[in-house]
């Protein structure tokens, strides 16, 4: 007997009543379809097929998996990576300064691998999807905005964050009014909330993408005639529209609000946002390999982050010892370094005898002061000063490993 599926054929699993259906398929009866594909053998055999993976599910659904995905199955690490725009091109950036590469063979493909990290796969998401795959067990590590773990994570303690401060996407969510007619001289949230226009059936109408954080700001202020419409987009037009008389949205610089004759308020900021690293504390625990590779890529980032904006200056000092240089370079306040300056002498050969007259000053200053920095190290005697940027700066531990292994409870 030959039993016929169309390839497009899906199991259909209902987590009410586990049982799978088979949609416009018959085990008793030929299907003919083009696009098939001939599975030779008895129709046991493929009741056989659809009991055992019944069987399965009944177990997984028995053992709470809708609840608590398990992490076994699965050998490798999968870290998500925003799929599109200014965050997936940032993320990729921010990996390749720390040294870890990601290969897409494909630029159409949803998968790639990072050569240094051999046990990881990386796939592309869109934020709110790695989010929602981290808390599913579909994925291991992710790097997003807080501002959608926020939302889409809504405090579930599974989501645990790894780094929260990756030095890009940084914005704010917020409450923006009118800056004309009844808003005119409202400043504040506190005013906004008092405002007598509102009542039960005429509530404050705010337009926003963040179902969850909108809500809970307005409640947790106390605010209580207030509705909200969803939107994606464009959401600076809504008051101007007259289909709402605020928004709740992300804010970079602000430009766009003015643009729009909308202004925020005191009080109105729901969080600050960039992008963080963020694990599923299951996957941690439980999954082999995880937690050695959150260290490495947390030691890579912390090494990166510390040393960016940061440069090395170097200058040769006339001095009798390294103790009188180092005095004459701590009466400098850019001059301390670190941890203090480094200085070493500098073995010159005269009448063919080695003396040491020079002593070298190794110090590490951030960017901003970087010539006031110059010119207090000629100030005290320094010559041939040589400058240049900082790539990483390893510490003995990352303080965030400690408090990850703190927050897990190893």
């Amino acid at each position: 007997m030959s039993i016929s599926i169309p390839l497009n054929t899906t199991l259909q699993y209902s987590s009410s009543s586990p049982s799978f259906h088979l949609p416009s398929l018959s085990l008793f009866s030929p299907i003919h379809s083009t696009t098939a594909v001939s599975v030779t053998g008895t129709r046991q055999r493929c009741l056989r097929m659809v009991t055992s993976c019944v069987s399965n599910a009944q177990k997984s659904n028995q053992n709470g998996a809708t609840d608590a995905v398990s992490v076994v199955g699965r050998e490798q690490i999968r870290l998500g990576l925003p799929s599109k725009g200014r965050m997936a091109a940032d993320s990729l950036d921010l990996l390749k300064d720390c040294q870890l590469f990601v290969k897409q063979v494909n630029p159409r493909q949803y998968v790639a691998q990072i050569p240094q990290l051999p046990n990881t796969e990386v796939w592309f998401q869109r934020p709110k999807d790695i989010v929602r795959k981290l808390l599913s067990g579909d994925l291991d590590l992710g790097i997003v905005g807080l501002d959608i773990v926020s939302e889409f994570g809504q405090g579930n303690e599974d989501l645990i964050i790894v780094h929260e401060a990756l030095n890009f996407g940084d914005c704010h969510l917020s409450l923006a009014i009118p800056n004309y007619g009844i808003f005119e001289n409202i400043k504040s949230l506190k005013e906004l909330a008092q405002m007598p226009q509102w009542t039960a059936e005429r509530p404050l109408r705010v337009a926003t993408g963040f179902t969850y954080l909108g809500p809970k700001f307005m409640k947790d202020n106390g605010i209580k005639h207030v509705s909200f419409s969803t939107a994606d987009g464009a959401l600076e037009a809504a008051p101007a529209m007259g289909i709402a008389d605020a928004i709740l949205d992300l804010v970079s610089s602000g430009t766009t609000l003015k643009e729009n004759n909308l202004k925020e308020i005191e009080g109105g900021i729901v969080l600050e946002s960039q992008a963080a690293l963020v694990a599923s504390r299951r996957a941690l625990t439980e999954r082999k390999g995880a937690l050695e590779t959150v260290h490495e890529i947390l030691e890579r980032l912390e090494a990166h982050l510390k040393a960016d904006g940061q440069f090395t200056v170097v200058a040769n000092m006339r001095g009798t010892d390294a103790e009188e240089v180092a005095e004459r370079v701590k009466t400098q306040s850019s001059l301390s370094g670190l941890q203090g300056p480094t200085i070493s002498p500098v073995y010159c050969k005269r009448d063919g005898k080695i003396s040491i007259e020079y002593y070298a000053i190794v110090i590490c200053v951030p960017k901003k002061a970087l010539y006031e920095s110059v010119q207090q190290l000629r100030a005290v005697g320094g010559s041939g000063v040589l400058v240049s940027p900082l790539t990483y700066i390893f510490d003995e531990e990352t303080p965030r490993w400690s408090q990850l292994l703190s927050n897990l409870g190893l």
